[in-house]
């Protein structure tokens, strides 16, 4: 879609308290990944509190249902629009519309703190501070799927995200592994932090199991490795069930599926939540996977998990799931296999999963992303965290099989992301927000 034709539309306006408001939001998500959830979990917290957001969506026009989750938030505001992201194909035209269109909402909304969602816009004249928080690159997709650097034609895109890290008052990632692989490919930044997602539990988690495995990897999606999983699958006694998109080009897709594979398409989050309830094992085999919503809704759902052997997913979930290396299908069938065999096994890792995905509560998110907008919005030239203890007393949280080591930092539990916290790194160096006619990327940390 060209942007002449990427149609921006008002589809639930701001609320009279909007201007009353401590923070006014002005959030953009898009309407075709991950993000959505993410950012309909926290715009939800954050006016259930008190503050104001409006959010600016692209990359798609929002569906019936993604607009009654809208709906369903007395104060949050929907601004839409079919404009490309930029890991997109030829998004560029799209971007910079995409970019009048903001600047626009901003102008009218007066937000006090701009976050972003996606790259590429985070270098405009905002008239307020601006965390980019960073769900994804494809420079880091495509070394964890090819094991190489990209080819040339993803040099714009290395050029926008780059840009936007470095505009940032805030970069924001949801694991220290995302965040290194961020420095790997685009160099050091300025004010850095970790807040992990969180999401609500479904109404249906405690509803009876049934014999099969459930998993949004898709097979035309070599990140997700669901081949892997569609491969092996006639090896296991249980079918295997696999939702999402899927390309028609796969010889894989349809309905009925083959080799024990059910393929169910594209879900609304009201069957994906009703099949998790009902699902006894979640299997996620992947190569690469920043954000882990899926997983995060699987083990609140009470599921075994059986994850891709990877840094992000070992840092959210070393302790509570079973763990293979992507490649190595011999090693995934068996796991799978034993879980089905195992009924105690099975129970045992399924209450892990869920105890453990109860630490990642919206309302912890939204408490740090709350001191992370108070940090770079302070009005003075330091930051709210500075004012505290460099590093509080820390509190043991014991578990069945794991220790963890949990961190009091700006008023409330860090994530158990503090488990892998590199020591020595400073992760919280911040400097309020000086107005963008002057350098805005904040300080640098002490060991860059």
């Amino acid at each position: 879609m060209g942007a002449e034709a990427a149609v921006a539309k008002v589809l639930t306006p701001m609320p009279s308290v909007y201007s009353t408001a401590r923070h006014r939001v002005l959030m953009t998500t898009d309407t075709v990944s991950d993000v959505w959830p993410y950012a309909i979990e926290l715009s939800k917290a954050l006016v259930a509190r008190g503050h104001a957001v409006a959010l600016a969506a692209m990359g798609g026009m929002p569906s019936r249902e993604q607009q009654r989750e809208v709906a369903a938030i007395p104060g949050l505001a929907l601004h839409a629009s079919a404009y490309k992201l930029a890991w997109m194909d030829e998004p560029w035209d799209d971007m910079r519309a995409a970019g009048k269109w903001l600047l626009n909402l901003a102008r009218d909304l007066r937000p006090t703190v701009v976050h972003l969602n996606s790259f590429g816009h985070a270098d405009l004249p905002w008239p307020a501070p601006v965390i980019t928080v960073a769900h994804s690159c494809v420079l880091a997709w495509w070394r964890a799927v090819h094991g190489a650097p990209p080819p040339p034609a993803w040099l714009r895109y290395r050029q926008c995200v780059q840009g936007s890290l470095r505009a940032s008052d805030l970069l924001v990632a949801p694991t220290y592994a995302t965040l290194r692989s961020l420095e790997r490919h685009y160099g050091t930044h300025g004010g850095t932090r970790v807040i992990a997602h969180g999401r609500s539990a479904s109404a249906e988690q405690s509803a009876a199991k049934g014999p099969w495995i459930f998993s949004s990897a898709r097979m035309d999606d070599a990140g997700c490795n669901g081949q892997a999983l569609a491969n092996i699958a006639a090896k296991l006694s249980w079918p295997v069930y696999m939702g999402g998109d899927t390309s028609p080009h796969n010889s894989h897709a349809g309905a009925t599926g083959i080799d024990n594979v059910r393929v169910l398409g594209q879900l609304g989050d009201a069957q994906w939540r009703r099949w998790l309830a009902h699902t006894s094992i979640y299997a996620a085999p992947s190569r690469y996977e920043p954000l882990g919503i899926s997983i995060l809704d699987a083990a609140l759902a009470r599921c075994a998990l059986v994850l891709g052997d990877i840094d992000s997913l070992r840092e959210l979930w070393d302790g509570a799931a079973l763990f293979v290396a992507p490649d190595d299908e011999e090693a995934l069938a068996r796991t799978l296999q034993q879980l089905i065999d195992d009924e105690m096994l099975r129970e045992r890792y399924a209450a892990l999963a869920l105890r453990r995905a109860q630490m990642y509560t919206p309302a912890n998110m939204a408490e740090s992303y709350l001191c992370a907008y108070n940090d770079i919005a302070a009005p003075s030239g330091i930051t709210t965290s500075w004012a505290q203890p460099a590093r509080a007393s820390l509190a043991q949280i014991s578990a069945p099989t794991f220790g963890v080591r949990q961190e009091e930092r700006h008023g409330n539990a860090a994530f158990p992301h503090v488990w892998n916290r590199e020591p020595g790194r400073n992760h919280d160096h911040v400097v309020a927000w000086p107005g963008r006619a002057r350098s805005h990327r904040g300080s640098r940390r002490p060991d860059s």
